[in-house]
């Protein structure tokens, strides 16, 4: 890759995942690579504003590292317990706006040295809204991100010159159809919201833990319909493995850093100098076999509801490949873990049989 061609950086929405994106930065940074422009939802625009403002990866990692949960969650005890279904949000506002504050300052994106793109949505017009573009650059970085990192139920709105917005994750958690627009060159985009893992019976007990679930599921299903059929300019998509870990887990800051860290360098290094030379739509792809287990297949037809040109039922009724050999984006196969009796595998077709 030559660090003097431009692309663009996308932060995805996810939660404490997002922390990864500070080790995403650390890979670019050692590769000596800037992004011209860096677009973020949720806490993806926390990592981007503290990045255009001048934070150094390191510096991030070190602040990380010393937040806990009462930094950033602190129950809204009076609302919910006088307001009721009234309240706002489940939490209080200050702790994390105070927390985004320390790290981006006091700042205008004018007075910015970096590109930055905020990601909200405005809560009464459902419309999306990207500070830093012309017009609204002279808004508080603090305050879009705060806007931005606003979860609905889980944070209140965030008011900016009299108007509520909230996460911009709602419409686009990962905004790559603007950054096409806006940016110039590729587009490097970090995903942290993948949900290709099942999850516990004692992960989803509860109101918190069945609604972060749900939040998951949404994301992921939302960034797989957008980019399904991309065709806009070469999108590196890299999803770091954090689906393991909860949205809002803090005990696992170092393996999410390292996580964002590794995916990203193991992508860069698959494309070696390439980045500026791939052909339109989603990089990098993979050659892979599709097996099915015939004694675990119950013939349910799952598989060929969701991916009809791969898979059909035979005369038997059970799934059969169509094309065994594909090629791969990052995002398909969703349907391997689908698969109710996980009936579905792939291997690489280097190795297949």
């Amino acid at each position: 890759m030559n660090p003097d061609r431009s692309f663009t950086l996308v932060l995805s929405g996810g939660g404490l995942k997002g922390l990864a994106h500070i080790g995403v930065l650390r890979a670019l940074e050692e590769r000596g690579l800037m992004p011209t422009l860096v677009v973020g939802s949720s806490i993806g625009s926390l990592i981007g504003g503290a990045w255009a403002a001048g934070v150094s990866p390191a510096e991030m990692e070190k602040r990380a590292l010393r937040v806990r949960r009462r930094d950033v969650f602190q129950v809204a005890r009076v609302d919910v317990a006088f307001r009721r279904l009234l309240a706002p949000a489940l939490y209080r506002r200050e702790p994390l706006e105070l927390l985004i504050a320390s790290l981006v300052g006091d700042v205008t994106f004018r007075d910015l040295q970096r590109r930055l793109l905020v990601n909200t949505v405005d809560l009464h017009t459902g419309m999306q809204v990207m500070w830093g573009l012309p017009g609204l650059i002279d808004a508080r970085v603090a305050d879009a991100v705060a806007a931005s990192c606003a979860l609905p139920g889980i944070f209140p709105p965030h008011e900016i010159a009299g108007r509520a917005y909230v996460d911009g994750a709602v419409v686009e958690n990962l905004p790559v159809r603007l950054a096409a627009m806006l940016g110039n060159g590729p587009i490097v985009a970090i995903n942290v919201a993948a949900t290709s893992i099942r999850r516990q019976a004692h992960e989803t007990e509860g109101f918190a833990a069945t609604y972060i679930r749900g939040l998951e599921i949404v994301m992921q299903t939302q960034i797989e319909d957008q980019l399904r059929d991309w065709n806009g300019p070469p999108l590196v998509l890299v999803q770091p493995r954090v689906e393991h870990i909860s949205m809002f887990e803090f005990d696992k800051t170092p393996e999410l850093i390292e996580a964002g860290y590794c995916a990203t360098a193991e992508t860069l290094d698959r494309l070696g100098d390439q980045l500026h030379l791939v052909e339109r739509g989603m990089h990098p792809t993979r050659r892979l076999r599709v097996l099915v287990d015939e004694q675990r297949c119950v013939g349910c037809g799952t598989c060929v509801v969701q991916a009809p040109k791969v898979f059909r039922l035979d005369a038997r009724g059970k799934a059969e490949v169509l094309t065994p050999v594909q090629t791969w984006s990052p995002l398909q196969g969703t349907y391997v873990l689908g698969c109710p009796t996980n009936a579905i595998s792939v291997r690489p077709e280097e190795t297949a049989a």
